[in-house]
């Protein structure tokens, strides 16, 4: 599926993308929202934590895997969860995981650099599920 055959399927869904890199949080926002998603977004896991508590209808996060504050994208995905068990998660991390990540994972691992197809198909794969 392709940004343009995914659009209509997107129309409502909202993903939080959740990335300590400024840059890279603002491009992957752009990639999302060109398919017809709704997108907001979050540098660490307190503020991804208050869009939650808001009620905000985040359908979806898409979380770095490797972030600051000792709180990482597995541990993040578990706090999430908590607050709504049908959220669904994909990881995004571009650096190899000690010991791999053995049942911490709640979803999918794409690898950075992102490849803007293998996302788009992930996000709708997921969605659907």
């Amino acid at each position: 599926m392709t940004a343009a055959s995914g659009t209509s399927a997107a129309a409502g869904k909202l993903i939080l993308v959740v990335d300590d890199d400024e840059a890279f949080r603002t491009s992957t926002a752009s990639i999302v929202r060109s398919a017809g998603y709704q997108v907001c977004t979050a540098p660490d896991y307190r503020l991804a934590l208050e869009i939650l508590e808001r009620g905000d209808p985040v359908d979806l996060l898409l979380l770095d895997i490797v972030m600051p504050d000792r709180v990482n994208g597995f541990a993040l995905a578990r706090m999430s969860r908590l607050r709504r068990p049908e959220l669904k998660v994909i990881y995004i991390s571009g650096f190899d995981i000690p010991g791999g990540v053995g049942d911490e994972a709640l979803g999918p691992i794409i690898r950075k650099p992102l490849d803007n197809d293998q996302l788009l198909d992930e996000i709708a794969r997921i969605l659907a599920g």
